[in-house]
């Protein structure tokens, strides 16, 4: 077939690697000039299964009760006369009981550990560099309540098959040994042996380049406007230059933006976007910064180190498709990574970023064919959230084996429209 993929993030760039492995021709277009412009540009840098647990859960309200007017929350919720933003909200209310969360833990884990899985045999059969290491990922928590309410949600986990097991604070100082010297002492941690960390950009960029040589073309500044819709099917887009695009399928893969699109034909996708930031440190030789890729789950961060440098990263602010830098949220990153490593209080060589993260109510991405929908022709593959590079192999491989009518291993039915 003919395949259009829209937009050349690590999802659309891995869905089109996976489609074009199965025979079609495919066609990626992005309206940046490279790939991974946008929000996989400069994020955590984590392929962490064990960051499964959604924001919606039974604590989630209470606890953005009490962040509402911070402007350094690790969730902030700026209220605006948006009704896609109102439904949005209500909906992720409606995620929030326990039997929600559970199955959509569940949801999240088996989908994350087939595309940790998936990531390490392209991996392997690329020789792909991307600054990767395998040294597991790190929760550590200085409270000592919220290490305790951690414990039943690494219990869940690894209910689900995710390797998330408990440490005391002094088995954390040894995984981790740069943690000794915070200000605030690590009261204990959640310790997953088979995450990894990386550069997400990067590892896009490559996969890209071998994704062309494979025959995907990539069509760099163009911007998609229009769905064109034929009766009941979608045949293809129009571009800003006016020219119509056709194709057998398209995969909509735009993240945050991928509601937007699809607007005008009268479908309302639960996607919205979360802002999240960044500040990326570069260190100088022998700094003492850390090699396990960690998550401080009280604020609401993750810190990777992605090779001379240190990438701080985290927080959502629900505030429509504003990506301006909010010097408050940006100060609370560095804040907090000094406190936690005082001898990078020195660090000046600071870049701050922020990039709109595609969230479904659930935190659960949309992977499936919209033929239900009146719209065949159309495969969406976004609402990814957090966790793009993370499910980005699994979804595209999941994806591929859905458009061709293989087993995918796993229950497709949670990933629907």
């Amino acid at each position: 077939m003919q395949v259009s993929v829209l937009g050349a993030g690590v999802v659309g760039v891995t869905s089109a690697w996976y489609l074009a492995a199965d025979g079609h021709e495919v066609t990626v277009i992005e309206r940046q000039q490279l790939p991974a412009r946008e929000t996989s540009f400069a994020n955590g840098g984590q392929i962490s299964v064990s960051h499964a647990e959604p924001w919606a859960n039974p604590q989630a309200p209470l606890k953005a009760l009490k962040w509402l007017g911070r402007e350094d929350a690790p969730l902030l919720w700026r209220l605006r006369a948006d009704p896609a933003q109102w439904a949005w909200g209500l909906r992720f209310l409606r995620e929030c009981t326990a039997a929600r969360a559970r199955a959509n833990v569940g949801a999240i884990v088996r989908l994350g550990l087939a595309s940790r899985a998936a990531l390490r045999s392209l991996r392997q059969e690329l020789a792909l560099e991307y600054d990767h290491l395998e040294r597991g990922i790190l929760h550590f928590y200085t409270d000592p309540q919220e290490f305790e309410d951690a414990l039943p949600q690494a219990a869940l986990m690894r209910e689900f098959g995710c390797d998330r097991v408990p440490r005391t604070a002094a088995e954390c100082l040894a995984i981790e040994p740069t943690l000794a010297d915070s200000f605030v002492p690590v009261v204990g941690g959640t310790y997953t042996a088979g995450d990894e960390s990386g550069d997400a950009r990067r590892f896009t960029e490559t996969l890209a380049q071998h994704a062309t040589a494979r025959g995907v073309r990539f069509r760099f500044g163009e911007t998609v406007t229009d769905p064109l819709r034929e009766g009941d099917r979608l045949v293809g887009v129009r571009l800003a230059s006016g020219e119509r695009v056709h194709a057998d399928m398209t995969v909509l893969a735009l993240g945050s933006f991928s509601p937007l699109l699809l607007r005008p034909l009268g479908l309302r996708l639960p996607v919205y976007p979360a802002k999240g930031y960044s500040a990326t440190l570069g260190l100088p030789e022998g700094a003492l910064a850390p090699m396990v890729s960690l998550t401080d789950d009280g604020h609401k961060i993750v810190i990777s180190r992605i090779g001379q440098s240190l990438r701080v990263a985290g927080t959502a602010e629900f505030n429509g498709y504003d990506t301006s830098l909010n010097p408050a949220r940006c100060a609370a990153l560095l804040r907090r990574t000094r406190e936690i490593f005082p001898a990078l209080a020195a660090v000046a060589d600071v870049e701050y970023w922020a990039g709109l993260r595609p969230a479904t109510p659930g935190n659960v991405p949309l992977i499936c064919n919209m033929r239900a929908a009146g719209l065949a022709g159309l495969w969406l593959n976004t609402g990814h959230g957090t966790l793009g590079w993370t499910l980005a192999c699994g979804s595209a491989r999941l994806l591929a084996d859905l458009v061709a009518g293989r087993d995918p291993g796993l229950d497709a039915a949670p990933y629907r429209f």
